[in-house]
């Protein structure tokens, strides 16, 4: 607190606006903190959850195309991975939580199949370009979720410090000031109020006579 606060009216009501915003500032900033950690949760199961979905997506794929090795060979494999013609295009948006923003990834494929004849080709080729499609996808969601999880934390991380400042700083502070500067005035009204009394009875008795 600072004790070189002048015991006055005017910082008095000044004091005690000054506290009045600090609660509204903290109970907003509580909120805030609140619906980030709700929303950081969130995000944090939902990447759990495309994290394992990625690794079976994955998994799916390259057990596709080792069973495509296995049945055609190598070589004719190889010879087909080259007509694949498949063009990926990934866009970026953007939302809002609380002010932070998030990246919105979403990932399109313009096919321009077929890429090869059925005739000897196992369904096992195409099946594969499907699943490593499917895990590109998935991709993309994680890794919004991903940077999406890092800005909320950092933003959690901020708030919970401006929250912890207010509560256990400014308001104390702003509330012993206040405390301090109100008893000071209520001691001055009374030393005054005595003056005045003893001022009036001195008056009394020497119009009195006495």
């Amino acid at each position: 607190m600072d004790k070189n606060i002048a015991p006055t009216r005017s910082n008095l009501i000044k004091l005690k606006g000054e506290l009045k915003f600090a609660k509204l500032g903290y109970e907003l900033l509580d909120q805030k903190r609140n619906i980030l950690i709700i929303e950081l949760l969130t995000l944090v199961d939902q990447a759990v959850d495309y994290q394992t979905r990625v690794d079976d997506a994955l998994f799916s794929a390259y057990r596709s195309l080792k069973e495509s090795v296995m049945v055609m060979g190598k070589m004719k494999v190889g010879n087909l991975s080259g007509a694949v013609d498949i063009q990926t295009s990934i866009s970026m948006k953007e939302r809002r939580v609380m002010g932070v923003r998030l990246p919105q990834v979403e990932t399109s494929f313009e096919d321009k199949g077929p890429y090869f004849s059925p005739f000897e080709t196992s369904f096992l080729a195409e099946e594969s370009v499907a699943q490593f499609k499917t895990a590109l996808e998935l991709m993309g969601r994680l890794a919004e979720l991903k940077v999406s999880i890092m800005r909320l934390a950092r933003e959690v991380k901020k708030t919970i410090r401006k929250v912890n400042a207010l509560e256990k700083i400014a308001i104390p502070d702003l509330e012993e000031a206040l405390t301090y500067t109100q008893g000071r005035l209520e001691e001055a009204e009374r030393e005054s109020f005595l003056l005045m009394k003893m001022v009036k009875s001195r008056l009394e008795k020497k119009s009195a006579g006495l």
